[in-house]
C-alpha cells in the first residue's frame, strides 16, 4: 500500500473482497449479502443458473452498482476507483461480443487503448498478444468472418491487451468443439506463469475448473456455499476409502458393516465410511477373514462433479 492506504496487488492484498454485498434486479435477488476475499491465483467460479456467478463478475467490475455492501479488488473500493480497477482488469464476457467490421487487430488495438494504453503501445501489445492466442495471422481478417473458436481466441486477446493484473473470464469455452476447449483451456493455464496475472474462470463446464484451477468458489441462490483450495473440496475425509476386489465383495462388505462402516456398493467398488476409533487396517483384516482378494485401497477422491453437487445438497 502507499501513504495513502492504497493498493493495486500490493504484498497480502486479497485479490478480490466482496464484504456482505447485495444486489437486485427488481424482485430478483441476486446476491444475498455475499462475503467473500479471494487470494491471487486460478480460480473457478461454479454455480447453477442464476446462481450469481455473472453478476458478481459485473459487479467486481464496476458495470453494476451494488445495492449494499462493499466491494475491492486489487486493494482499491470499486465504488471509489472503478476506471482505475478497469484499467488493470481483464474482463472476457459471455456471448459473442465481437465486432464483426473491424479486423481481429483494430479490435484488440481499440481494447488496449479503453485500458488507457497509448496508441502505439496498444497496437504494439495488439500484435503480440494475438500472437500468443494463435491469430497472428489473422490479424487482419474482419471478425465477422472468424469461426467460433477464434471469435474466443480474439476475445481472450482483447481481454489480455491491457497487461491485466486480473482477468475475469466469463465461460471462455462455451460452444467450442473439443479441440478448441482443449486449446483454450491450455492458454489459460499459462496465463498466470507468462504474465503473473490471477484468472477467474467462470464456467458451468467442472472439468475446465479441475484442470485449470487451484481455488474454487461455489455459488447458489447468490451466496457462497465453498470458498478455498480445489484440493480439499475433492477429498472425501480422512476416514473414507475406496475399495476394489476381485469377484463379489458381499461379504466383505457385511463383515465391514459389523464394524459400524457405512458402505456404499457399486459393481465390485466400495465407499467404506470408517467409524470414528476403527483404523483402515480394519478392511484389511476383514478381508483375509472372509478371503477377499483386495485389488485397490485408497482414500476416496471425489470428481469435482460429486463435490460441487454434495457443496449444494442442503445441509
Amino acid at each position: 500500500m502507499d501513504a495513502a492506504g492504497r493498493s493495486l496487488y500490493g504484498p497480502r492484498v486479497p485479490l478480490i473482497v466482496f464484504e456482505g454485498v447485495d444486489k437486485r434486479y427488481g424482485a430478483l435477488r441476486a446476491l444475498r449479502a455475499l462475503t467473500l476475499s479471494l487470494e491471487p491465483g486460478r480460480i473457478g467460479l461454479l454455480g447453477p443458473n442464476g446462481a450469481g456467478k455473472s453478476t458478481l463478475l459485473k459487479a467486481a467490475l464496476g458495470l453494476i452498482p451494488v445495492d449494499a455492501g462493499r466491494v475491492e479488488v486489487l486493494g482499491r473500493s470499486v465504488a471509489r476507483a472503478p476506471l482505475e480497477i478497469r484499467a488493470h482488469v481483464g474482463y472476457m464476457p459471455e456471448g459473442d461480443t465481437v465486432l464483426p467490421h473491424l479486423t481481429a487487430l483494430e479490435y484488440t488495438r481499440l481494447a488496449g487503448e479503453l485500458t488507457l494504453l497509448p496508441r502505439a503501445h496498444a497496437i504494439a501489445r495488439a500484435h503480440q498478444v494475438l500472437a500468443f492466442v494463435g491469430l497472428g495471422e489473422a490479424r487482419y481478417r474482419k471478425l465477422g468472418s472468424f469461426s467460433t473458436g477464434m471469435k474466443q481466441r480474439a476475445r481472450l486477446a482483447q481481454a489480455l491487451v491491457g497487461d491485466p493484473k486480473l482477468l475475469l473470464l466469463d465461460e471462455p469455452t462455451s460452444g467450442l468443439d473439443p479441440r478448441g476447449r482443449d486449446e483454450m483451456l491450455q492458454l489459460i493455464a499459462d496465463i498466470p506463469g507468462r504474465t503473473g496475472a490471477s484468472v477467474v474462470l467462470s464456467t458451468h463446464i467442472l472439468p475446465d475448473v479441475e484442470q485449470t484451477c487451484d481455488q474454487v468458489v461455489v455459488l447458489a441462490e447468490g451466496q457462497v456455499r465453498y470458498a478455498g483450495a480445489l484440493e480439499p473440496m475433492l477429498r472425501a475425509g480422512e476416514r473414507t476409502y475406496e475399495v476394489r476386489t476381485k469377484g463379489d465383495p458381499g461379504g466383505l462388505r457385511r463383515a465391514l458393516e459389523r464394524e459400524g462402516c457405512v458402505i456404499t456398493q457399486t459393481g465390485a467398488t466400495l465407499e467404506v465410511r470408517l467409524p470414528e476409533g476403527v483404523p483402515a487396517s480394519q478392511i484389511l483384516a476383514a478381508a483375509v477373514q472372509t478371503g477377499a482378494q483386495v485389488r485397490h485401497l485408497a482414500p476416496l477422491r471425489k470428481t469435482l462433479e460429486r463435490a460441487f453437487l454434495d457443496t449444494l445438497a442442503p445441509p
